[in-house]
């Protein structure tokens, strides 16, 4: 299987800093322009063609005083395309990503080959925040995604971004790895679940592993029977092609040790419900269910191409949750690898089964943080929308950097409870625990608790419920239904937040 995902690596940034000239936009059949809020005159007379864009923009402004943007076309030879968007400098992450993807789409419109961008008037601090969030936008509009066409829309031609009117340029690191990470998960989760088998799955892994420099080791139905992993099992053991098991994968950064990171990630490639058969509304879409895994492996990804000094671990439980006669029931009583035996409630709560015995193996390791990814449960959306993601910790000092981090990536999440009195919902007079109960309240809390039971107490552990991994028209910066929700997340709390540095006990 190949995955385009090196794409946004093939395009060249260049940043300068000085303003460009006519004959500079002449070369252009795009530019975008960012200004103040109510610009004023020392703004106006750093842009090329100066009189043309103020007259177009105060005309547009007197039709519509809360405009934010001109599209208008230069009286050059060239006819160049110029977007003029005024930005707030105390705009929230999110509103710039947002306002960067209405751009990036126009810009998409036009698909040029090389696109200026000209940011005027703003501090360092801001004007570097603008043009990151240009960046990713453009970046993220630019790069394909999965088509089964017979006329398949052609690749952007976009080879080339120029950056001009910084103080300084910026560093953009950060960003063109998130781009990367953030288009594998998307390309992945966007498969049909046909083209995306577990056991397909698993040999573009191993591909990715030998290219990427990490080791590599999977873990079979018989390898996890023989680790007594029965939660994992019993959702995979109606699957008629015996393909299932987790994938473990190792970045060492050139033998260094450090802090070590276990990224985990629920990928069952279809889930029809089990037993417990979901109606044709709610299984489609299913094919996504593996989100989870794709950003652990996106993730991973972007954090091989920062080249972080810390060792990372990253775990992915590939499965899907057929109908059929071996299929797991309600009431069952199985026990995972850690010894818990849990009474099965319902089979369409198959994410948490496949993520116990992952969160288990996980902990062998001995992580110093370990985060996990999932498309877990519908009480998450119905309580953010899919706006927002769920964070649980089992460390409440992890609350604010779990928060701060959303707000300052502009993928949002919102802290949830994880108070011990939860576990009397899940009290089971046959097993140690339910696996889920049936009135549905607080789902998401639940399942959450669930999970702990499988993670070591001396572990920081952070639970990503991806609520937003899936948004009609797109979200942020990005403009696809599918997300890839936590990628930039993942990469702002441990880059910026610095929480593998932090003892949070």
């Amino acid at each position: 299987m190949e995955i385009p995902y090196r794409h946004s690596e093939n395009i060249k940034i260049n940043q300068h800093t000085k303003d460009p000239d006519g004959r500079r936009i002449d070369d252009f059949r795009v530019a975008v322009v960012v200004v103040p809020d109510a610009p004023r005159k020392p703004h106006w007379e750093r842009l090329a063609y100066a009189d043309v864009l103020k007259s177009r923009y105060q005309r547009r402004k007197r039709r519509d005083k809360h405009t934010r943007q001109l599209l208008t076309d230069l009286p050059n030879a060239t006819g160049t395309r110029v977007i003029l968007q005024t930005a707030e400098p105390d705009s929230s992450s999110f509103e710039l990503l947002s306002s960067a993807r209405k751009i990036a789409t126009e810009l998409r419109a036009q698909d040029p080959a090389a696109v200026l961008l000209h940011i005027v008037g703003f501090d360092r601090p801001t004007a570097t925040r603008l043009t990151e969030t240009l960046t990713a936008a453009i970046l993220a509009a630019v790069c394909p995604m999965p088509s089964y066409k017979s006329e398949t829309d052609k690749p952007a031609a976009l080879k080339r971004i120029e950056i001009y009117g910084l103080e300084q340029p910026a560093d953009l690191a950060q960003v063109q790895a998130e781009s990367i990470g953030n288009h594998l998960t998307r390309w992945l989760s966007a498969l049909p679940a046909n083209e995306l088998t577990p056991a397909i799955y698993r040999e573009f892994v191993g591909q990715l592993a030998a290219d990427e420099g990490w080791k590599m080791d999977f873990l079979d139905t018989r390898a996890l029977a023989r680790r007594k992993a029965g939660a994992f099992l019993a959702v995979a053991q109606a699957s008629p092609v015996d393909d299932a098991g987790i994938v473990h994968l190792r970045y060492r950064p050139g033998g260094r040790g450090g802090k070590r990171l276990a990224l985990v990630g629920k990928g069952i490639c279809f889930d029809t419900g089990g037993v417990n058969v979901k109606p044709a509304r709610y299984m489609n879409g299913m094919h996504e269910d593996m989100q989870g895994s794709a950003v652990a492996l996106g993730t991973l990804l972007a954090l091989t191409r920062l080249g972080i000094e810390h060792p990372v671990d990253c775990w992915l439980a590939l499965a899907q949750n057929h109908i059929g006669s071996k299929a797991y029931k309600p009431n069952d009583v199985i026990k995972a690898s850690n010894g818990t035996s849990i009474e099965v409630i319902h089979t369409d709560a198959e994410g948490r089964m496949v993520l116990a015995d992952t969160l288990a193996l996980a902990c062998k390791e001995k992580p110093k943080l370990l985060i996990d990814y999932a498309t877990l449960t519908g009480a998450c959306i119905y309580s953010l929308s899919s706006r927002y993601s769920g964070v649980f910790s089992n460390r409440d000092a992890l609350h604010v950097p779990l928060t701060t981090a959303g707000r300052d990536s502009g993928e949002r999440v919102w802290p949830f409870p994880l108070d011990k009195d939860f576990d009397d919902d899940l009290k089971s007079t046959l097993a140690d625990t339910k696996q889920c109960t049936l009135d549905g309240e607080a789902d998401h809390i639940l399942a959450a608790r669930f999970l702990n039971r499988f993670v070591d107490d001396h572990i920081n552990w952070v639970h990503v419920d991806l609520a937003a991994s899936n948004r009609k028209g797109g979200l942020g910066h990005i403009p696809t239904d599918t997300t890839g929700f936590g990628v930039r997340y993942t990469l702002n709390l441990l880059l910026q937040q610095g929480v593998l540095e932090q003892s949070w006990n």
